[in-house]
């Protein structure tokens, strides 16, 4: 069952035999609680990538024709899945999106050191972190890659069709970090089956830094829950299936750290 905020604020505080309170600021112990319950979760969130969390997202342009390939990442995206990009032709109307693959950054120099600059169809591109790229000006991109982990940088752009690499045709898929909002209200963005987990860790949490007392029994618990995540099926696509040997389907289970619809890419 899900919980705002001051709901797992108050179910710990009972638990510690504290005063009640009716706000996360009423007392100095509930306003720690709460802050607790934040970094619980803010731990939990960093220790996988959950399902739940993969969200279409938006780049943004550098609005710079000297940097034509250069696009940003949004500072909440925590792992890029995959881009795909419109690599439609000059005069034709029909969209074609393809996959733009990643290398890593010595592999795409290694890539644009082939090119030749003297062709016409080779720009030289001075990169903000100081070092000259070779891009291709005649042809929708293949590669990208990042230099600093915040911008993207593609091989390639059809300056017949566009200045600059367009962030509207492009289809991006990500691992997105969610926001907190510190008030009673708040909902942590969390699977309904994750709220065990987070409460229990808190409450551990909580009851050895400010009661100086290890609750054996939430550490039992949280153990237990975070167990069972880490089997938890995926509530679309389904995640690792176990050979059953010929067995009735229930021997099957289902991991979050697993997407089968990503394998060998």
């Amino acid at each position: 069952m899900k919980k705002t905020l001051l709901e797992m604020t108050q179910d710990i505080l009972s638990d510690m035999s504290s005063d009640e309170v009716n706000s996360i600021d009423d007392t100095i112990e509930s306003a720690q609680v709460a802050q607790i319950i934040r970094s619980t979760y803010d731990s939990m969130i960093d220790s996988r990538n959950w399902p739940h969390l993969r969200r279409s997202i938006r780049f943004q342009g550098s609005g710079d024709t000297s940097l034509p390939t250069h696009v940003t990442i949004q500072d909440t995206v925590k792992e890029v899945l995959f881009i795909k990009y419109n690599c439609i032709k000059d005069g034709e109307t029909r969209k074609v999106y393809r996959e733009i693959k990643w290398v890593d950054p010595d592999n795409f120099l290694r890539i644009l050191n082939k090119r030749d600059n003297d062709q016409d169809n080779v720009d030289v591109i001075s990169d903000p972190g100081g070092i000259e790229l070779l891009i291709k000006n005649d042809v929708a991109p293949t590669y990208y890659t990042s230099f600093n982990d915040s911008i993207v940088v593609m091989d390639s752009y059809d300056a017949a069709v566009d200045a600059t690499i367009q962030t509207s045709k492009i289809q991006g898929y990500a691992y997105v970090s969610p926001t907190w909002t510190h008030t009673n209200n708040f909902t942590p963005d969390l699977p309904e089956e994750a709220f065990s987990k987070l409460l229990e860790e808190a409450k551990s949490t909580c009851m050895f830094r400010l009661k100086q007392v290890q609750d054996l029994k939430a550490e039992q618990n949280s153990r237990r829950q975070d167990v069972w995540l880490s089997r938890k099926a995926f509530r679309v696509n389904g995640g690792i299936k176990y050979p059953d040997y010929g067995r009735r389907s229930i021997y099957k289970q289902s991991s979050p750290y697993f997407d089968k619809n990503n394998v060998g890419e």
